[in-house]
């Protein structure tokens, strides 16, 4: 009789190590589907269109693109080069919209909006697919991109350049949207910086801010860049009757009294 109590108590032993083992393994399962959900948790939602985060982007880019004189071929190789070192420091999450100058006082043409979904290099393939990425990347994002820079050479002469007007434009539509006001925003200038309008003309006043102040161009063309940071690209242009340096100095005072942030005037390689 003391032997058969033996026999029960041992499988009885048997079944509830058995029991406790069969709990672990539940629980280390039900540990890495929690695991696995967090982790698929925090790989942001995109909108389909601009491939920007559902909550929106975490950074603005802007630039703005003179095309109202064609560049010279040296020039358009650095701005070029420029552009595309531009857009590979755009941030995951980032949006980038390319505006082309018209001759019309705030009227510009939108090549590409959407924003840097990532191309797969930090994606985790356990949560994600890196190839899809990858692709949804080049498709979305560096593709087009792409394209807008292999034209950037492409421009026609026009009657003026209202580029005061094509930043005031960017400002209200690109930067002034309620929910991106706490988020970082730059814009970058492609031109030769020569404006050129019925209100003011640095052909005809010259790079003088002081005549700048006293024109009606300074309430028309009024917008606050507060928060902003702006780095222009410029070409250079013979025969003007000033400097490259003053006009440099010319848009770094107008910039700062409209609030923004001069990061840096770059003058491109070339002239025409």
């Amino acid at each position: 009789m003391a032997r058969r109590r033996r026999r029960k108590s041992g499988e009885s032993a048997a079944l509830i190590l058995a029991s406790v083992i069969l709990g672990v393994m539940s629980l280390g399962l039900l540990g890495g589907f929690v695991f696995l959900k967090v982790r698929a948790s925090s790989n942001p939602k995109l909108d389909a269109a601009t491939l920007c985060p559902v909550e929106g982007p975490n950074e603005i880019t802007a630039v703005l693109l003179d095309v109202t004189d064609p560049i010279s071929e040296p020039t358009a190789l650095d701005l070029r080069n420029q552009f595309q070192e531009l857009v590979s420091s755009v941030s995951v999450g980032g949006l980038i919209q390319v505006y082309a100058l018209t001759e019309q006082e705030g009227e510009l043409g939108r090549t590409f909006s959407g924003c840097n979904p990532g191309n797969g290099e930090n994606v985790d393939e356990w949560t994600s697919n890196p190839r899809l990425a990858q692709d949804r990347w080049e498709r979305g994002f560096q593709k087009p991109l792409n394209e807008i820079s292999q034209r950037i050479a492409e421009g026609t002469e026009a009657k003026q350049s209202p580029i005061m007007a094509g930043i005031q434009k960017i400002n209200l539509e690109a930067f002034g949207a309620p929910q991106y006001r706490q988020i970082p925003k730059r814009l970058i200038i492609a031109s030769d910086m020569l404006e050129h309008t019925a209100a003011f003309s640095v052909y005809r006043d010259g790079a003088d801010y002081a005549t700048f102040e006293r024109s009606g161009a300074r309430d028309q063309f009024r917008t606050s860049l507060a928060g902003i940071s702006v780095r222009i690209l410029g070409f250079q242009r013979p025969g003007l009757k000033f400097d490259t340096v003053e006009l440099a100095e010319f848009w770094t005072a107008w910039i700062g009294a409209n609030g923004g942030q001069m990061e840096r005037f770059t003058r491109l390689e070339g002239v025409r």
